[in-house]
């Protein structure tokens, strides 16, 4: 204790420790703004005094140092928290919504109407052709039509709009209220400004879009909107590019069986279900059958045969083609081997397969097939290969890969379907190609139209000056034959010769020798 030295005896205590120890308990209970009053005396209470006031204001500037710190990190946080969630709620590459933004915005949609006649709506736009784009120009080129794409669909539809990226070249609008007519007006004027040419670094783009449109009905979630504005996008697709189609219900239940023959396809090789046929290619000079192309068909259980344009777009959605490729390949290869092994076989007879583009993105395609010549006895020549022209113009690393690995094995490879895509005869030469074969379109009327003859003779004349042979698909008439033959075509196939034949048709006609169109007759 502190006490007065002048004077006997004890004395009265200083006020000012009573005054020292309530500033104590202030301060210790968080009020490091309270001060202890300090005296003139400047004796050695009022040196406590001062002290504990130095150490109150110390630890109050750290303390508000302290705050402000804490709160500058606090703020810091909550922008990176809400830039986070802006991230995971956006397209990175567009800035628009994205499939999660886009299924709350639609479901606070639906809980914001109140059952009238204008109620939400959702378009679904799938941009046509946009693979061409990536394939032909690159991924940098294809990105910047994705931008351009997004900039249109915002400027042309209203502002309380909802516009999404749903992933690819899929996109998606929300109208939070609309009736039917002007849900379809909204399509058209995105159809009007996705239509309008413009250049993008030197690339002229006018993007085309399937759109498929549903209006919300009582009782329905986010994910119906979604599937059934999805399903009549597909419909739009299936029924020509740049189209716009109202959901309807059959295209449901249309949908629901596309569904399960997409399943039931990925079990059709093990339940045997797949079935070979055989078309004939033929010389032109002499009818004696060359080769066989390998057509693929589907014995369905329940729907009977089904024919490739139907299911092979399936295989290639679903990824089922690489095992039915595969399949299809070494079927065909076997029975190659069962022919021979009957003595039903011809000097230079060979198969043809085709492959499809996903097939060419396969690395070991080659040591595969490379696998299947040897156990079945067939040499490299005895294979060709048909790929269609698209999928050797889009060929990447892999593709390009895979295509030289088969022709180092020895594999023949064909342009399939020449004429119909991106026929351009500079790119010959850079190809390792043998044989292009002319899509049918192109040799329909040249017994009609001089000009059409004329054309066709010059692609001929480029094909064999690139080095390359020719096959004329879709002959259907004598007339047709002789045209072709007249101008040096030495190959060809189609109805006029023979329809796709079993196995063991091609096996009669591999005995006897016989020329086609007589052979034909003889087993129709």
């Amino acid at each position: 204790m502190i006490r007065s030295q002048e004077g006997a005896g004890d004395q009265p205590a200083d006020p000012r420790l009573g005054q020292i120890v309530e500033g104590i308990v202030r301060i210790a209970a968080g009020n490091l703004a309270s001060r202890i009053p300090v005296s003139s005396a400047r004796d050695q209470v009022d040196a406590v005094s001062t002290g504990i006031n130095l150490l109150a204001a110390e630890l109050d500037d750290m303390y508000q140092d302290m705050e402000q710190r804490v709160e500058s990190r606090t703020l810091e946080l909550r922008e990176a928290h809400q830039q986070v969630q802006r991230m995971a709620l956006s397209d990175p590459l567009t800035g628009l919504s994205n499939r999660i933004d886009l299924m709350q915005q639609v479901q606070q949609s639906l809980t914001d109407w109140d059952g009238r006649e204008s109620a939400p709506a959702v378009l679904m736009i799938d941009l046509d052709g946009f693979k061409e784009i990536n394939d032909s120009f690159g991924h940098k080129a294809g990105d910047l039509v994705l931008q351009d794409v997004a900039a249109r669909l915002l400027a042309s539809v209203p502002e309380e709009s909802v516009v999404a990226r749903l992933g690819g070249d899929e996109f998606a609008v929300l109208l939070p209220g609309v009736s039917r007519l002007s849900a379809l007006a909204a399509a058209e004027r995105i159809q009007a400004a996705l239509g309008v040419r413009t250049v993008l670094e030197g690339l002229d783009i006018w993007p085309r879009a399937s759109i498929g449109v549903h209006l919300a009905e009582s009782g329905q979630s986010a994910e119906d909107l979604l599937l059934r504005a999805d399903t009549a996008m597909y419909k739009a697709k299936e029924d020509g590019p740049g189209l716009v189609r109202l959901f309807e219900p059959v295209m449901l239940y249309a949908r629901q069986l596309r569904r399960e023959m997409a399943s039931d396809l990925r079990n059709a090789i093990e339940r045997n279900e797949f079935r070979l046929a055989f078309q004939p290619v033929v010389d032109l000079v002499t009818g004696k059958m060359q080769g066989a192309e390998v057509l693929l068909r589907w014995d369905h259980p329940t729907q009977g045969l089904v024919m490739p344009d139907i299911f092979i777009p399936l295989a290639e959605e679903s990824g089922a083609i690489l095992g039915i490729g595969r399949w299809v390949m070494r079927s065909a290869l076997e029975q190659l081997a069962a022919w021979r092994a009957a003595g039903q076989d011809q000097d230079g007879f060979h198969i043809r397969v085709n492959v499809s583009p996903s097939q060419l993105q396969s690395m070991d395609l080659a040591d595969y097939a490379r696998a299947q010549l040897r156990e079945t006895g067939a040499a490299p020549r005895d294979l060709i290969l048909e790929i269609t022209e698209s999928a050797f113009v889009g060929s990447g690393d892999v593709e390009t890969y895979s295509m030289r690995s088969l022709k180092a094995l020895g594999v023949r490879l064909e342009i399939d379907d020449f004429g119909t895509g991106y026929s351009s005869i500079s790119y010959l030469r850079r190809l390792p190609v043998d044989t292009v074969k002319v899509d049918r379109a192109l040799i329909a009327e040249i017994s009609r139209d001089e000009g059409q003859l004329q054309f066709v003779d010059a692609v001929h004349r480029l094909i064999q000056a690139a080095g390359m042979e020719a096959v004329f698909e879709g002959i259907e008439t004598l007339q047709q034959a002789e045209l072709l033959q007249e101008m040096g075509c030495c190959s060809g196939q189609g109805y006029y010769f023979s329809r796709p034949l079993t196995a063991e048709q091609v096996g009669t006609l591999l005995a006897s020798g016989s020329r086609l169109p007589l052979a034909t007759e003889l087993l129709a």
